[in-house]
């Protein structure tokens, strides 16, 4: 460990002194120490002290390069130092008002004391400062090399005291690859309608971690096992389906999460949280059209538009911004398009029309639709992925040809008011969606042709200079 902390050693050190020389206690605690052992030190340090949050302020004020208050409420003081960020909180107990959304603060005197009201044991572990004293009072150092989240103390007084640390117990075995105390499990099972009383942003931020974490699998069937799902994103346990006994679908929850670690897969710059959103939420419109058609067969007709729906819903409940509910709703509605495709039946200006309505999504949606193939069956899956590269191949050389992704009308509004003779105003609306259905449908024709079949258009609809 020593030499882990020597990378954070000058800056700690700093602030250690700094602290002891006006008689107050401070110490690394949390995810700082935790992450000291797993080797992945960050530049954010948590810090906790006996000092109340307004000797913080006084005390780091000429210190740190920058101060910050948001979330002195809380009794957390934030700071900057030399590229560390810091957050340097009061030792505190959390609990929950049963009828209120928002945590109850109140602070303790000594570190025992908070390390106690931690939600796991690996995060309860602290290390003093400036003495460097390893504080371990609850055997977070034994968990970490087991792997295991366990609380401080009883689960049940712990998830009591803050819901939340449920979902914090799936989103850190989706981050580490954990597993969860039986005992934590159990609790979880019996109070997972207590998750009720947290905020929609807190949940939000918590599932977003999960997604993106190396082991969202992991995460995911803990929620659903413990009935969390149902209370925070019902429509996961939704898709585990009563299969038929001839199986003539798929399951569809297993084969949602392999699109999921199939997705991770294909991903290029790290966690993709769009593309494993919409991986998740690919097929939520399946339960709401199953159908059960002559042969015993099973069918989900439109399942995409449901899905779509079902997913903006979900996502704005959770708090999530605008474009990212836009962007993930729009793949899980184009998730299904490519299978129109056949094999190479489309036409250039279908092609297009995928790349268009595609937009700034396209290549996330290239790997949703490799990663929506799931079939056991080798030479099926060979074709569906030797069909898709044929795809791309032909969106590369229109492209290449046709610059796709800019695609507009040959002419603009200001040429279009002057080949009327028309101001601006709806009638040059109309005659711009005209001439890119035409750009679609007939590529590039040449500004003459457009400026014709304009005319033509006019005359037919009746609109005169």
């Amino acid at each position: 460990m020593s030499e882990l902390f020597r990378k954070i050693a000058p800056v700690a050190d700093e602030l250690g002194e700094l602290f002891a020389a006006k008689g107050y206690q401070i110490a690394l605690v949390g995810g700082s120490v935790r992450d000291v052992f797993l080797r992945r030190i960050g530049n954010d340090l948590d810090l906790t002290t006996d000092a109340r949050p307004e000797a913080v302020l006084d005390l780091v004020r000429g210190w740190a390069d920058s101060v910050w208050t948001v979330g002195i409420d809380y009794g957390t003081v934030g700071a900057r130092k030399d590229g560390w960020q810091l957050e340097i909180t009061t030792y505190r107990s959390e609990s929950y008002d049963p009828a209120s959304r928002k945590p109850e603060v109140a602070y303790g005197d000594t570190l025992e004391g908070d390390l106690a009201r931690r939600d796991f044991a690996v995060n309860a572990m602290a290390l003093r400062l400036p003495s460097r004293e390893f504080v371990d009072p609850h055997g977070g150092l034994d968990d970490l090399h087991a792997k295991v989240l366990r609380t401080p103390g009883p689960p049940e007084r712990s998830f009591d005291d803050d819901p939340l640390r449920m979902l914090r117990a799936a989103r850190f075995a989706a981050q580490l690859g954990f597993t969860v105390d039986p005992a934590a499990l159990a609790a979880m099972t019996a109070m997972a309608e207590r998750i009720e009383i947290v905020s929609a942003e807190r949940i939000r931020d918590e599932l977003d971690k999960l997604i993106r974490g190396a082991h969202p699998r992991e995460g995911l069937t803990i929620l659903v096992e413990t009935g969390l799902a149902a209370h925070v994103l019902p429509e996961l346990p939704k898709l585990r389906l009563e299969i038929d006994e001839h199986h003539r679908h798929k399951d569809v929850y297993e084969h949602t999460l392999i699109v999921l670690e199939q997705a991770i897969g294909l991903e290029e710059n790290g966690a993709d949280g769009i593309l494993r959103w919409a991986a998740l939420l690919h097929d939520v419109g399946k339960p709401k059209t199953r159908r059960h058609e002559a042969g015993g067969r099973v069918s989900f007709h439109h399942h995409e538009v449901v899905g779509a729906q079902l997913a903006k819903k979900r996502l704005t409940e959770l708090k999530f911004p605008k474009d990212v509910v836009s962007d993930v709703s729009k793949l899980v509605e184009l998730h299904l398009r490519f299978h129109g495709y056949g094999t190479g039946e489309w036409t250039d200006s279908a092609v297009r029309r995928y790349v268009r309505d595609a937009g700034h999504l396209l290549d996330r949606l290239h790997k949703l639709t490799r990663a929506d193939c799931t079939t056991r069956n080798r030479r099926k899956a060979q074709t569906l992925s030797q069909t898709y590269d044929q795809l791309e191949e032909r969106i590369a050389r229109l492209a290449e040809e046709e610059e796709l992704g800019k695609i507009r009308p040959e002419l603009d509004g200001n040429e279009i008011q002057e080949i009327l003779g028309v101001p601006p105003g709806p009638v040059v609306g109309r005659a711009y969606k005209f001439l890119l259905e035409m750009r679609l449908d007939r590529g590039v024709v040449g500004k003459e042709t457009a400026a014709l079949a304009l005319r033509e258009w006019a005359e037919e609809n009746g609109i005169s200079s």
